[in-house]
């Protein structure tokens, strides 16, 4: 891939209330990255998201996706929220809800078309869940609706990847499926990830930021984590766990 800069951040900073969410945050995002974004709750990460979504203006700074405001380039951005909330007993089949992920690429009073449709089943048969097509997503279980949110964010062919927890709420074999699954797509585009699930981090991604407000970066993940650097980003005691990756030397310390 080439190097091209997908995202650019410039002394970000965001106030919700009158409270200050993020920061003075400086990074940048390059084509082919898989960027995980750690952190304690209420430290920013999902509204660093919305900013990146176009949801959330900043209250100082700038961001450039793809080079313009963020929200200008739907299409190129897929995203996949933490939680779905929806009646369960809606009549929407799984192919269905996937077929929504093209919604961006449409204009008013455009109908679906065979390419969407071959959109879905190729979406689905990267997740996994192609024998599920036709079963009402109210009949999933937590780890396949999470796979449907992802497929539905992939039906757009993004270019940038963007997920909030994708495995909070699922059990420990889902979540290894889900981050293998990610390891395959970064071959075909840039991830940005917000986790809890620091054990997994420096086995898949390119780049860690720690995030509680404001910024530290670490690069590569693998760089030993020193407590300087972790009592910066995380102001309170902190237990140090010393991750080692299968087939890999000795990894730094993620807390």
């Amino acid at each position: 891939m080439s190097s091209q800069e997908i995202v650019h951040c410039e002394n970000l900073s965001v106030e919700l209330g009158g409270v200050s969410v993020l920061s003075d945050l400086s990074f940048s995002v390059i084509e082919g990255d898989f960027l995980a974004i750690v952190g304690p709750n209420g430290g920013g990460k999902t509204t660093l998201l919305r900013v990146l979504l176009g949801l959330q203006k900043p209250s100082a700074g700038s961001v450039r996706v793809f080079g313009s405001e963020p929200g200008r380039h739907p299409g190129k951005v897929g995203y996949v929220p933490q939680r779905l909330f929806f009646d369960r007993d809606f009549p929407l089949c799984v192919s269905d809800a996937v077929l929504m992920g093209r919604i961006a690429m449409k204009t008013p009073f455009r109908h679906y078309n065979r390419a969407d449709r071959q959109a879905v089943e190729e979406s689905l048969r990267t997740v996994g869940l192609s024998s599920l097509a036709n079963r009402r997503i109210g009949a999933l279980s937590g780890g396949e609706l999470q796979r449907v949110i992802l497929a539905r964010a992939l039906a757009g062919n993004p270019e940038l990847l963007l997920l909030d927890e994708p495995t909070a709420s699922i059990d420990p074999s889902m979540k290894t499926t889900i981050y293998d699954l990610l390891d395959h797509l970064r071959k075909r585009m840039t991830i940005v990830l917000v986790t809890h699930d620091t054990g997994m981090v420096s086995r898949f991604v390119s780049r860690v930021i720690c995030l509680n407000c404001r910024m530290v970066l670490r690069e590569p993940p693998a760089a030993s984590a020193g407590g300087s650097v972790v009592e910066e980003a995380y102001p309170y005691q902190v237990d140090h766990l010393l991750h080692h990756a299968p087939g890999r030397p000795e990894s730094g310390a993620i807390s």
